[in-house]
């Protein structure tokens, strides 16, 4: 039998989450397609839930994560601005930190699950 262990950060401003792990898939799912609407389908979400997602972060922050550039005849895009590259490789690190921090307590609890 196999376990699984995640450890999911989240960072909250008053009620809301601004930074979690959705919202970091999100970021890297635009990233890599240089478009929300084609993130928000890799990650089998509604276009208007990506567009929320990318809206409460650029608002939590000092400066957006998501930069845009309107359609037209050369179509527009979307990618991240520095601040959601660095948003991005810093919640990965403290991620990656994290685990390796928490190795030996994880190694002694999944020792008492049962095969």
């Amino acid at each position: 039998m196999k376990f699984k262990v995640q450890l999911r950060m989240r960072i909250y401003r008053d009620e809301g989450i601004a930074i979690g792990p959705g919202k970091i898939a999100l970021l890297e799912a635009i990233a890599d397609t240089g478009s929300i609407s084609a993130a928000a389908r890799q990650l089998d979400m509604s276009y208007r839930r990506a567009w929320v997602l990318v809206d409460e972060m650029n608002r939590a922050l000092k400066s957006p994560a998501v930069s845009t550039a309107a359609g037209g005849s050369h179509g527009g895009g979307t990618a991240l601005s520095p601040v959601g590259e660095t948003l991005v490789r810093h919640y990965r690190a403290a991620e990656n930190a994290s685990r390796l921090a928490a190795a030996s307590d994880i190694a002694a609890m999944t020792r008492l699950l049962a095969d």
